[in-house]
């Protein structure tokens, strides 16, 4: 029974466990769809010689189909339960991830992207946060932070290792082999670990509670509520700014580093990303989350600015390590605010809904700097437009009721 569980204070609160299930999707999730782009436009590019504008724009074509999956992925989660949902990403992912190394054609890699679209709906932010709904309420904020770490160490381990699968096996043969690694590795744990979640009388939460409002009621409300819309637009601006940077990170430092030294550098992101966060999760819930937000976009704004001014490849890491460390609070923070701000049982609803904005908005971050690169001839046009976003977010976020 529900009223026997331990507290969730409690480190034997089954809560936990789906923390650590949703830090293995987190890790399997953005290691394949998120900064595995990085490395599908390098590789790409290296083996069919497409330009970057046009592999790019089949990103953004990703990020656009899945955001309009993710705005209803709390519904599907509250009729089919978490693990119907997250095992359809993990199988969606792991099937698009090993056929995009066997394409030979532009219409090809638009086609499998509909399947990474999928898989990432299913197993991304707005699955992940609204899973750990369903468990948490006053610990809210300090799950989804831990769990979300997995999306860093996606990158720490996953870049990598895709890069060096690739020097071994060859892009089909890597794409296959993580493919097949990852999904024999963690759908299993979804399977056995991930059940019924218990009831949350003050938040709502379980499936099939019912709501104050219905769905489309909410979203209608939240679509004409001004703290809403500023937070979902700061976060969309940087969102923007970030995942066109991180697409291009690679294809940027390559020529100026090595490609070895340009994998290094997005593992030491992603390392301080997971700093930046597990040092944010031991104060998220005391703090002022808005004013963390605009000190994170500025020193994304800061990184990209030397960034651009220095050669030095210890500089270049060093921006690289700035620029990380607030890309997990990023992913953490708009969660964090809607649970603060807005009503406990519309949490799972305006979760999906921002999510779903920010990634409209940011799908066109890779194919926007793609663009830009190939009519400037450099990236520090893009780069330059993405310093200028961070800053205008900063002001933003800060404005409030």
């Amino acid at each position: 029974m529900a009223g026997t569980q331990p507290d969730e204070a409690s480190i034997r609160y089954e809560g936990w466990r789906i923390v650590a299930v949703c830090f293995a999707v987190a890790t399997f999730s953005w290691a394949l769809g998120f900064y595995g782009q990085s490395v599908y436009l390098a590789e790409l590019q290296r083996l069919h010689g497409w330009p970057a504008s046009l592999i790019s724009t089949a990103t953004t074509f990703f990020y656009l189909g899945s955001a309009l999956l993710v705005a209803f992925v709390g519904d599907a989660i509250r009729v089919v339960g978490p693990r119907t949902c997250l095992l359809g990403g993990l199988a969606a992912t792991a099937l698009g991830t090993a056929l995009l190394g066997r394409i030979d054609a532009p219409w090809q890699l638009y086609g499998i992207y509909v399947l990474l679209a999928i898989g990432w709906a299913g197993t991304s932010l707005g699955a992940i946060t609204s899973t750990l709904g369903l468990w948490f309420d006053k610990r809210r904020g300090m799950a989804i932070s831990l769990a979300l770490n997995g999306a860093s160490f996606g990158g720490i381990a996953g870049v990598p290792l895709l890069v060096l699968a690739i020097g071994h096996l060859g892009f089909a043969g890597a794409t296959l082999a993580v493919a097949l690694a990852s999904l024999l590795l963690i759908a299993p744990l979804v399977a056995l670990l991930v059940g019924r979640p218990p009831a949350h009388p003050a938040s709502g939460a379980g499936v099939g509670a019912v709501q104050a409002l219905s769905s489309g009621a909410v979203r209608r409300h939240a679509l004409r509520d001004r703290n809403f819309l500023i937070v979902t637009i700061a976060f969309a601006l940087v969102l923007f700014s970030q995942v066109g940077f991180i697409v291009h990170v690679i294809a940027y430092l390559d020529p100026l580093i090595g490609r070895e030294r340009a994998a290094a550098a997005v593992s030491l992101l992603t390392m301080m990303a997971v700093v930046g966060r597990v040092l944010m999760s031991a104060v998220i819930d005391r703090i002022d989350q808005r004013l963390a937000s605009a000190l994170s976009f500025a020193s994304q704004a800061a990184a990209l600015t030397l960034l651009l001014m220095t050669r030095d490849p210890v500089l270049m890491l060093v921006a690289c390590a700035l620029f990380g460390f607030s890309v997990g609070n990023l992913i953490t923070l708009p969660a964090l605010i809607i649970q603060r701000e807005f009503a406990p049982t519309s949490f799972g609803v305006l979760v999906s809904l921002n999510t779903a904005i920010n990634q409209v908005t940011y799908a066109f971050g890779p194919g926007v700097v793609g663009l830009l690169r190939d009519a400037s001839g450099s990236y520090t046009l893009p780069f330059a437009a993405c310093i200028a976003l961070e800053l205008i977010a900063a002001g933003l976020i800060l404005v409030r009721k």
